[in-house]
């Protein structure tokens, strides 16, 4: 028996690693891919290392490509979009579960409603608000959209961790002497964390890849995202796909580090509620 445990065991970690090897070829293939040049690229050398680094396609991407001004637009647009989307989330969540008023549960059917809907199906009514409002080619333009459709589903995810707090929390912080905001602040948002990680993850994700949004509410070249940087490195006859890859690259690597960085919190917010007690 201990001879079969031994051998499944060796089995499971040889699948596990071969999975492992298969998820991260892509990331070594792209990182590859961005030290290449067309030739390599096509046909000499595919799949391996490079034969001459060119750390150039890195230059070339940042400074003629000017994937660093859009690195940056990425990178507040993401940002400010997150903080709005938390806050918005957390403080309906704890509207709509802890709190007793008239139409709360319609009003959280309102919200789910938001999960139905298609974000690129909105573009024409999107568009014509934000040209009336004059936002157009100003962060707000994909902030505020970012941060609209994003809302229903970190309302759905805080929903279910709110649930599982204990509601006799609220009953002690407020014979304690805690007002409203004192329990949102000191009790629930605390114990939260794991769920704020996967609404900040899921967030990110929507507005650091969104292409149409960005190419169709934007029209200034200092304002422009890195998803619509990138598209504009390809040429029209002829195209350096060693700089696009660099691109893909600074593109690409930024969320992989945050989703290292925050996998404990997004792995809780998976098993969470899944035990109770």
């Amino acid at each position: 028996m201990k001879n079969t445990n031994k051998t499944a065991r060796v089995l499971i970690y040889i699948g596990l690693i071969v999975w492992a090897l298969v998820n991260l070829f892509p990331v070594y293939w792209m990182f590859t891919f961005s030290l290449k040049d067309n030739a390599e690229i096509f046909g000499e050398n595919v799949a391996g290392l490079p034969q001459h680094w060119l750390w150039s396609n890195y230059t070339s991407a940042l400074k003629t490509g000017n994937m660093g001004v859009y690195f940056l637009n990425s990178g507040i647009v993401a940002v400010i979009t997150i903080l709005i989307t938390l806050a918005v989330a957390l403080m309906a969540t704890f509207a709509l579960t802890r709190l007793i008023w008239k139409r709360r549960r319609t009003m959280n059917k309102f919200f789910m409603l938001g999960l139905t809907i298609p974000i690129h199906a909105s573009i024409v009514p999107v568009y014509v608000t934000l040209s009336r409002l004059h936002l157009l080619n100003t962060y707000a333009a994909l902030i505020v959209p970012y941060a609209a459709f994003s809302l229903s589903m970190a309302i759905l995810v805080c929903t279910g961790f709110m649930n599982e707090i204990p509601r006799e929390l609220d009953e002690s912080a407020c014979i304690d002497g805690c007002n409203t905001w004192g329990i949102f602040f000191r009790i629930i948002v605390p114990l939260m964390k794991p769920a704020v990680a996967t609404v900040g993850i899921y967030t990110f994700l929507q507005c650091w890849n969104e292409l149409m949004f960005a190419n169709i509410f934007i029209s200034k070249a200092a304002l422009k995202t890195l998803p619509v940087g990138i598209q504009a490195l390809s040429g029209q006859y002829t195209t350096a796909w060693g700089p696009v890859g660099a691109a893909l690259v600074v593109a690409t690597f930024p969320t992989l580090f945050i989703y290292i960085f925050l996998s404990k919190k997004i792995q809780e917010s998976f098993i969470a509620g899944a035990v109770k007690g």
